[in-house]
């Protein structure tokens, strides 16, 4: 059971002043300190959050109208620019750095009344599928403190189950909301590409970048982002989106869920595909349709994103050159020397790694092999996607292979740690909707059942969410 009541409930008890914003506040900062072991806190913004939760808690004693999340406490993942704390994006090469503006998510938050109260730990970048890859520290999963909470977004899984706020933002590029959701049981929501602005997120790789939140509810979930959608002028990729307020329960019975047959072959853990199969027989017992569907490119589908998202990545780190941002490193006898030591002191191995993959397959001679190739193959599976959802209203799955693996376990194989990722970067690639509900728990540890929906179905899909989450635990 968590500490914290729903989102909505506690910016009521904040309204009707049986507690106060300042309290919420100081309960959040409380938990991050008693649980500074668990490492998945970078920074707080304590004086920040302290000052704008007197501020609200004035507002209402005065009987100004406040907004949908007054006085409650949030965390953000260190790749948000956020006022109060430095941004590093875990990586060294962002030490020291004060943000010079908000993020549009963040801004749209506390326009609401929310207050950001720390930085989530992360893969340096968002480069990993475990939090290992930070250059702070390693983030410890709450359920079992020798293993890995996920990642990219490890920090704002854990900090979520935690108990340190009633809900964090993270930041899923190839899987990296839900993922996490899935090792640690909390929910994961990555809405439709566009759907949120990512101006003044650190940019890992453009098309596949997506905002979202992480709780412990559907119904916090679908707040939160209902308060983050729309359009925004910074950023030319969001799109007309109007989340509600609330999801809606629905009626179950004529839903047709298509069970993904590529995602519960070899390679899955037994564990993991018996607790998925409880959850269909479930929906099953609810009156839902389900029938096994077959989507051949996704086995193609890591493969292509770990050619698409390193050519990204390269280009949008190559902005890193010592001389703008952060780090630099000192005693460099001329520029070209600086740049040279300032990205390969600044930078750790997986970000390297990924710079030299995306700037192979972008070169002359090889963009054709391997670029343009997967760009195709990418549309064959928002084709294959498309036609899919003409058929079954919503696709499900496992998140990920297994359950969380051991601190160090894959920390030296680069190819198993991206296979953690197999079965959320199709959805990534095709820009859809996708959540990770935690499911049947295997030999002690949470799984989370992947659910999927169409382009836009947002609304649809968090609904259907709502319904099913009490059903499939």
């Amino acid at each position: 059971m968590s500490d914290w009541k729903a989102v909505a409930d506690c910016v009521l008890d904040v309204q009707k002043q049986v507690t106060s914003a300042t309290e919420l506040v100081r309960k959040s900062l409380a938990a991050i300190e008693s649980g500074k072991e668990y490492r998945a806190i970078i920074s707080t913004t304590k004086d920040r959050a302290l000052k704008r939760a007197k501020e609200i808690d004035e507002r209402i004693a005065q009987g100004d109208k406040v907004g949908k999340l007054a006085g409650v406490p949030f965390i953000a993942k260190d790749n948000f620019l956020v006022f109060g704390a430095e941004t590093t994006a875990g990586s060294n090469m962002l030490r020291g750095f004060e943000a010079p503006y908000q993020a549009t998510a963040i801004n749209r938050l506390e326009e609401q009344g929310a207050i950001c109260v720390a930085k989530a730990n992360l893969d340096a970048f968002a480069h990993g599928s475990s939090t290992e890859n930070s250059d702070y520290m390693t983030t410890k999963n709450p359920r079992d403190k020798t293993r890995v909470p996920g990642g990219s977004s490890g920090g704002s899984a854990a900090a979520v189950m935690l108990d340190m706020a009633p809900f964090a933002l993270g930041s899923d590029t190839g899987g990296s909301i839900r993922l996490p959701a899935s090792f640690t049981g909390a929910v994961g929501y990555k809405p439709t590409h566009g759907t949120v602005s990512r101006s003044g997120v650190v940019a890992m790789a453009s098309s596949t970048d997506v905002i979202g939140p992480l709780t412990r509810r559907v119904e916090d979930a679908a707040l939160v982002l209902s308060c983050m959608a729309g359009k925004d002028e910074l950023d030319g990729t969001t799109i007309d989106s109007s989340i509600t307020e609330e999801a809606e329960l629905t009626d179950l019975k004529g839903q047709t869920v298509g069970v993904v047959k590529e995602f519960m072959g070899e390679g899955v853990n037994d564990g993991v595909k018996r607790s998925v199969r409880a959850a269909v027989e479930k929906l099953k017992d609810a009156g839902v349709n389900v029938k096994e569907v077959s989507l051949p490119s996704l086995d193609l589908a890591l493969a292509c994103y770990y050619v698409l998202a390193p050519a990204e990545i390269s280009s949008n780190l190559s902005r890193y050159d010592g001389q703008r941002f952060e780090y630099s490193s000192p005693g460099a006898a001329n520029l070209h020397e600086s740049y040279v030591k300032s990205r390969s002191e600044g930078f750790g191995a997986e970000a390297k790694r990924r710079i030299m993959i995306g700037t192979y397959v972008l070169s002359s001679g090889y963009y054709d092999a391997y670029y343009r190739r997967a760009q195709l193959v990418r549309t064959k599976i928002i084709n294959e996607l498309a036609e899919t959802f003409e058929e079954v209203d919503y696709l499900v799955g496992p998140v990920a292979p297994s359950t969380a693996f051991k601190i160090g376990e894959n920390a030296n194989d680069p190819l198993q740690m991206y296979l953690a990722d197999i079965m959320t970067v199709g959805p990534s690639l095709a820009g859809i909707p996708a959540i990770s509900l935690p499911a049947k728990e295997a030999e002690g540890l949470p799984v989370g059942l992947h659910v999927m929906a169409a382009r836009q179905k947002d609304n649809k899909l968090l609904s259907f969410a709502k319904t099913i989450e009490e059903v499939v635990t």
